[in-house]
């Protein structure tokens, strides 16, 4: 079992910066590939970001490449979200994910196959 809390939202004008983090409880974090969400109102969640649970991978949706960047800490049990160059279309709640992925696919880009969601954090993007 794996419990995620999500923090770092909050209102930032187009063009600034956040950084989210997602603290995960447990002892083998490193056993999980993790994963960024957003769900904007009245749309369905979408895939922002993933990385391996060595922190040796990473892959990116379109929209974040070259402006977001996900990294890890697995002595910390947490992982990151940093979002530059920000833009009022990237307003939407995040969420993590965590996907058990010992010795399987690296990376996880489907809301399905993940098993384990955080509560979620706000970010606004004001133009």
């Amino acid at each position: 079992q794996v419990q995620l809390v999500e923090s770092g939202g909050g209102l930032v004008q187009a063009g600034g910066s956040l950084r989210l983090s997602c603290a995960a409880s447990g002892r083998t974090f490193s056993g999980y590939a993790m994963g960024w969400f957003r769900q904007a109102p009245g749309q369905e969640r979408e895939f922002v970001a993933t990385i391996s649970g060595s922190g040796g991978s990473t892959h990116y949706a379109d929209s974040a490449k070259g402006r977001f960047t996900i990294s890890r800490d697995n002595a910390k049990n947490t992982v990151y979200l940093q979002m530059n160059s920000l833009k009022p279309e990237d307003t939407a709640v995040y969420y993590c994910a965590a996907s058990w992925s010992w010795n399987q696919k690296p990376l996880r880009v489907g809301v399905d196959e993940y098993g384990y969601w955080g509560q979620g954090t706000q970010v606004t993007v004001s133009s």
